[in-house]
């Protein structure tokens, strides 16, 4: 367990990238269509939109992405190293992406849980995150391979 006061949420800067993809590696968030250097890169042309490290010492143990376009705001990559996991850095994390997209005037969160993942989707409950009547539909633009 960590200590919270152990433990600084600071903004993503470049000397975080290798552990940030290492750490989503080790979360299970990476999929071959998706490169994760170019996710940062795009993320780093975003004026609006928030990329929060979670720091222990100088080790990144948490990261996250969150996003706001005018109508909904979006969380992406929220992940914590699996050795920290269940130890409320998650919440932590949400609650500070909570707050900053509040100070963008956002008035909603989405965001998305692959089918059968049912630990993240339990978690997000426990947040107050509920199911939609929508269907997410995508479309690749780019691809990055």
């Amino acid at each position: 367990m960590v200590d919270e006061a152990e433990t600084v949420i600071t903004p993503f800067e470049e000397r975080y990238r290798a552990q940030v993809i290492a750490l989503w590696r080790s979360c299970g968030l990476t999929r071959p269509w998706n490169d994760p250097d170019k996710d940062i890169d795009r993320k780093l042309t975003d004026p609006q939109g928030g990329f929060f490290v979670l720091l222990k010492g100088n080790k990144v143990i948490g990261a996250v992405m969150a996003g706001y376009d005018g109508h909904r705001g979006a969380i992406y990559y929220l992940s914590i190293d699996p050795e920290h996991q269940s130890s409320g850095l998650g919440l932590r994390l949400m609650e500070h992406c909570e707050e900053f997209l509040i100070g963008l005037g956002c008035p909603k969160i989405n965001l998305f849980v692959r089918q059968g993942n049912e630990a993240v989707k339990k978690f997000y409950d426990g947040l107050g995150y509920a199911p939609e009547k929508a269907v997410a539909l995508g479309k690749r633009l780019i691809p990055d391979d």
